[in-house]
């Protein structure tokens, strides 16, 4: 499903049949993301929910009771349930905005509903993701999971990022909650930022990224990509202090990619 800026410059295209993702971003016709491949989690932009990150080992305890999730990488559960399930659109769509869904249901034990809502326009793409609990409480961590091109048009990405603490991690890769300072990337890490991160093609475009919410994660190891992930808390938040919905409560989190095209840029 596509949906394109009023001005025709700029769309984003919907895959509802992997998990609802951003499959593609096309900039005055150039595409910014990584585009459709057989990696599950390797490609586009996927809203990363009820979790986001590992969770240690496929296990949690939560209101006295023993939960486990399925194993999705290396010896941890990872990114949620939603990033395989179809959505369907939950409002019609219209050229420039879309309202997607699906419900959270097995292998995710508490039940709930997520719904992603898309607006493309004056240079900017806003996504938001509502999360509702079903009749009983849940634990939740949610965001998103792109992945940027890291060479557009001749030109190599530039991560403009500031970060004032970084998450530490066990030997397991799983953040202890602790805050320790930021030691020179590459990362594969959550972070708190001073200000809203930016990526810039030097000559072709920059985007500005922002959220609702704190907590970066930033994945910059591989040479085709670079992942910089709005995430409403630091992987495996279950197994510290989670963010817990009452029975019917929604919580939102939002996404937005702001762009500014270079001056004599050619498509």
């Amino acid at each position: 499903m596509r949906i394109s800026s009023p001005d025709g410059s700029a769309s984003a295209t919907f895959c509802l049949t992997r998990g609802g993702r951003l499959a593609s971003l096309l900039i005055e016709g150039r595409e910014f993301l990584v585009t459709a491949d057989d990696a599950a989690f390797g490609w586009g932009a996927y809203p990363m929910v009820p979790y986001a990150g590992r969770v240690r080992r496929g296990s949690f305890s939560f209101e006295d009771a023993d939960y486990t999730l399925p194993i999705t990488m290396g010896a941890h559960a990872i990114h949620g349930t939603a990033w395989d399930q179809v959505w369907t659109h939950v409002d019609p769509p219209t050229p420039s905005t879309l309202s997607i869904g699906t419900e959270l249901g097995e292998p995710w034990p508490f039940g709930g509903q997520a719904v992603q809502r898309a607006t493309i326009a004056d240079g900017q793409l806003d996504l938001a993701l509502d999360i509702t609990a079903a009749d009983r409480s849940m634990p939740v961590l949610a965001g998103w999971h792109p992945w940027f091109r890291r060479r557009i048009a001749g030109a190599e990405a530039q991560l403009h990022v500031q970060p004032t603490a970084m998450f530490e991690l066990d030997d397991e890769a799983i953040p202890t909650g602790e805050l320790i300072a930021p030691p020179a990337g590459p990362w594969d890490n959550c972070f708190h930022l001073a200000e809203p991160p930016s990526i810039e093609w030097p000559g072709v475009t920059t985007l500005d990224l922002s959220s609702s919410h704190d907590e970066w994660v930033i994945y910059n190891e591989p040479d085709h990509a670079l992942c910089v992930e709005p995430q409403t808390d630091a992987p495996d938040s279950f197994n510290r202090s989670p963010l817990v919905l009452s029975p019917g409560e929604t919580l939102t989190i939002s996404f937005s990619i702001a762009w500014a095209v270079a001056e004599g840029a050619q498509a």
